[in-house]
């Protein structure tokens, strides 16, 4: 069954085990880099919360040996869940005293985000966009976000300056950063607390990689104050900046790169063979100087 066949089956399936009153239908939705995904919206007569599952995920079950029957069942029950916790959140986002304290901030691909950028505050920052969200929940998993839109700011009746102070305000607190050596991550060894690694490993690593401690939109960690200078700091020299992702980034300090067009090319082809789509941030690579404290593209 192919992935269209699949998505058709489980919308006749969901509508077999659903009253008259609720109405189910297949809709797809552009993502981040202009990606589109394909879910399931169900709406209930006079509500006011119509949740989209997404399927992606669901026909990978499928391929693994699950049946229509049971996904179908599964995705009523999320359904049940997710309307009730939507009720309490559609109060809670209508109020922005309390939503500016989960306000944070993404980095996301300029160009190949232009049309969701048209409906949505962002700042330009080089080649890319910062862009904003209500931070819902965050676990193990990763975390569950609103994006802001214009029609966020219309609601709440603030500018977008007012909603990106709250977003600078608050990121680096949300959502901690973590700079840990390549060699360390690899063995799933930690560095120390601070992040930055043990003494005497100084200058013997590569690359380093730099997120947040979620690892999910960790990227924007190069945004956070101070943190590009306090990496320069660390290794005593200028470095490059290797956009592995919207989640996050990978350091390679100068003296032990192999120049820039060879990074730009190793950058490209990784995009090529290993980005999901969803997840690309950029084709090249930055570089921070730290005598002027700025990183160019």
């Amino acid at each position: 069954m192919t992935y269209f066949q699949f998505i058709h089956a489980v919308e006749g399936k969901v509508k077999e085990k659903v009253d008259g009153n609720i109405s189910v239908y297949i809709h797809s939705t552009v993502k981040n880099n202009g990606t589109k995904r394909h879910g399931l919206t169900i709406a209930e007569k006079g509500g006011n919360i119509f949740p989209t599952i997404y399927l992606e995920e669901y026909y990978q079950q499928f391929l693994a040996g699950g049946s229509v029957e049971n996904i179908a069942g599964d995705i009523l029950k999320m359904y049940r869940e997710v309307r009730f916790k939507s009720s309490f959140e559609g109060e809670f986002l209508r109020d922005f005293k309390k939503v500016k304290e989960r306000i944070v901030y993404h980095l996301v691909n300029r160009k190949a985000n232009e049309d969701m950028l048209l409906e949505a505050p962002y700042d330009e920052y080089l080649d890319l966009a910062v862009v904003y969200y209500v931070l819902l929940e965050v676990n193990s998993y990763g975390m569950a976000s609103l994006m802001i839109r214009d029609e966020h700011l219309k609601m709440w009746n603030v500018s977008k300056k007012e909603v990106s102070c709250e977003a600078q305000r608050n990121t680096g607190k949300l959502l901690p950063y973590e700079f840990r050596a390549m060699s360390a991550l690899l063995k799933e060894l930690p560095v120390k607390e601070d992040g930055r690694g043990e003494a005497d490993n100084k200058g013997k690593d590569l690359m380093y990689v730099l997120s947040n401690c979620i690892r999910s939109y960790g990227a924007a960690v190069i945004l956070y104050e101070n943190q590009l200078d306090g990496i320069g700091a660390y290794l005593a020299e200028n470095f490059y900046v290797l956009p592995s992702s919207i989640h996050e980034v990978i350091v390679v300090p100068e003296s032990v790169s192999p120049g820039r067009e060879a990074l730009d090319f190793l950058v490209v082809k990784v995009n090529e063979t290993q980005v999901d789509p969803e997840e690309y941030l950029s084709n090249h690579v930055y570089y921070y100087d730290r005598q002027e404290r700025r990183l160019t593209a």
